[in-house]
């Protein structure tokens, strides 16, 4: 009965996570400081930049504007996207920041 028990409440724990995103997310969405900005092209240049999370405890890497500008070689932002990715509610993560422009 013990085992049933506990069986039951991890399945129910984990149904319930699976639904905020506990196990995975995957997002890709505009910075909205930007959103009010945008323009009707994209541009003809992306470039990005990535931070990355390790066991709540570790973040590295540099996800800014300015190092996304320099990869892609923009001097002229039209669009800035974030995507972020988590597995296990964070126990790995990534931060990605998207730009477009000329």
């Amino acid at each position: 009965m013990k085992r049933f028990m506990a069986l039951t409440a991890l399945i129910l724990a984990l149904t319930l996570l699976a639904g905020c995103g506990a196990v995975y997310t995957g997002i890709r969405t505009p910075m909205p400081q930007i959103s009010t900005q945008l323009t009707d092209t994209m541009g003809s240049k992306v470039g990005k930049s990535t931070c990355t999370s390790m066991a709540w405890v570790v973040l590295v890497g540099d996800c800014s504007i300015k190092t996304a500008m320099d990869d892609g070689g923009i001097t002229r932002v039209h669009h800035i996207d974030t995507e972020i990715t988590r597995i296990l509610a964070g126990l790995y993560g990534t931060v990605t920041t998207v730009v477009y422009g000329d």
